[in-house]
């Protein structure tokens, strides 16, 4: 997820966000990966918005894909659950977390407080030709 971080750097650079900046680039990584692996169907890509309102931050990735995320879920009950550790690092980090569904697809959702006024960006990363 090197492009989704380093966008994500860019913006928090550009706005001046320094204090939560990890946290947040790491929700980020961790939203962009689960899409790709879990939410995107092959040949398409993602949205990911990064806007800042009233001092919150809120990081936003659409994807078109008929999944839901699921917080940690163990299937076999032995501890090992691969899926769902990063929705659980992005429910540790960010101040909020959700999901709304939208024709196609999902918007996954964080929100971190900052303390400098708000403005968005926004990019899209589309699959390799």
């Amino acid at each position: 997820m090197p492009q989704a971080r380093a966008f994500a750097r860019a913006a928090l650079n550009g706005w001046g966000i320094r204090e939560r900046a990890d946290e947040i680039t790491l929700c980020v990584s961790e939203l962009a990966t689960n899409a790709l692996l879990h939410g995107v169907p092959p040949g398409r890509g993602f949205l990911l918005c990064l806007n800042r309102e009233g001092g919150v931050l809120r990081v936003e990735l659409h994807d078109s894909g008929d999944g839901w995320p699921l917080l940690g879920v163990d299937v076999d009950g032995d501890g090992d659950a691969e899926s769902g550790r990063g929705l659980l690092l992005v429910a540790a980090l960010a101040d909020k977390w959700g999901v709304v569904e939208r024709d196609p697809g999902k918007i996954v959702w964080c929100e971190f407080g900052t303390d400098v006024p708000g403005v968005s960006a926004r990019t899209s990363r589309r699959p390799r030709e």
